[in-house]
């Protein structure tokens, strides 16, 4: 703190196994030794410019420029709960599966809780933001109805069709991570609403 060197914060985002996020540089601002805790702050304060560590701490400000400071935090965390599986098709493959909000993040309830999220594939995750799959509050998949009268390919047949009517593959163990089904009734309403337009 007193040479406002920086360090690595290991975030930790799931507990079984344990799973932590490197969050990097951040500093330590102050001490609460009463509490024996440090204040540590993600402002950027690192300015060397000769020092190697510089170029790296430059590229990852650009990427921290083009995304909410939260994301990949509450990405990890959506994952690790759903043990990086679709809900919707139990797809297990990390690189295809995002951390979905069922109340965007840009709304006032749309907080980066675990509750709060999905972890879905990229099909379903369109899906589930264009109404085109709505998800009730007893984590029943529905399809929207044009959707389920087009004629198409095994995709649309087996990565939408399908599902309709079927529960949730895959939900978080501990039921606090779960869906939030308040949550979940708002969305399908916004559904509902999409659909009779």
């Amino acid at each position: 703190m007193e040479q406002q060197k920086p360090l690595i914060w290991f975030q930790g985002v799931g507990s079984d196994p344990s799973v932590f996020l490197p969050i990097f540089p951040v500093f330590l601002i102050n001490e609460e030794p009463m509490q024996r805790q440090f204040v540590v702050d993600l402002v950027d304060k690192f300015e060397q410019p000769d020092s190697p560590l510089e170029e790296a701490i430059k590229r990852y400000r650009q990427v921290l420029t083009r995304q909410r400071l939260h994301q990949p935090i509450f990405r990890s965390m959506v994952l690790a709960a759903y043990q990086s599986r679709c809900a919707v098709c139990s797809l297990k493959q990390a690189s295809l599966l995002d951390a979905a909000y069922i109340i965007p993040d840009n709304e006032a309830d749309g907080i980066a809780s675990v509750s709060n999220g999905l972890a879905l594939c990229k099909l379903h995750h369109a899906a589930f933001d264009n109404q085109i799959l709505g998800i009730t509050p007893d984590y029943v998949v529905r399809i929207r109805e044009e959707i389920l009268h087009e004629a198409g390919g095994s995709m649309l047949r087996f990565g939408l069709q399908n599902y309709e009517g079927q529960k949730l593959l895959t939900i978080p163990k501990s039921t606090h991570k779960r869906p939030d089904q308040q949550l979940l009734h708002r969305a399908y309403e916004k559904f509902l609403s999409a659909q009779s337009s």
